[in-house]
């Protein structure tokens, strides 16, 4: 198995076409042969979705936990393998199952976000995705997403 060195931003951004306020993963700090990854998002008062989302007690919805969990995942298939990063490919969610949310995240949480595959066939693939705050499980779902090629504009 071959450890990848940690990533930033700029290389995160090579692979996923998502930018702000959508962008929901700021840094990858190991990632494994494309068989699983733990990645960063740190979750701040700034963000957009507090202003609405039960303004006097922010929490930070769960849809986009899963998203970034998404996001998470299709940054580990397509880093792992450069052909389909360089040949202009998007990964599309297509199912979520067995979504669990244990316990809220809030501004200043720091989610390690832990994507495992689990299958891959041609193109879709199979992914158990848990986020973690100061080492609490808050988040686990398993997600399942398609390749899609890329429209060129």
């Amino acid at each position: 198995m071959e450890m990848t060195t940690s990533f930033g931003i700029d290389k995160i951004q090579s692979l996923l076409p998502h930018r702000y306020p959508f962008l929901l993963v700021d840094k990858v700090l190991e990632s494994t042969d494309g068989t699983h990854q733990i990645a960063v998002k740190n979750v701040t008062m700034n963000e957009p979705f507090f202003q609405g989302h039960f303004p006097n007690y922010p929490v930070m919805p769960g849809v986009l936990q899963i998203e970034a969990i998404a996001q998470a995942a299709g940054i580990m298939v397509l880093q792992a393998n450069e052909s389909l990063s360089t040949g202009g490919y998007n990964t599309f969610l297509m199912s979520v199952d067995s979504a669990k949310f244990r316990k809220p995240v809030l501004p200043g949480d720091q989610l390690l976000i832990e994507t495992t595959l689990i299958s891959e066939r041609r193109s879709a693939a199979k992914i158990k995705g848990v986020i973690t705050v100061d080492g609490k499980v808050v988040t686990e779902a398993t997600l399942m997403f398609m390749l899609v090629p890329k429209q060129n504009a």
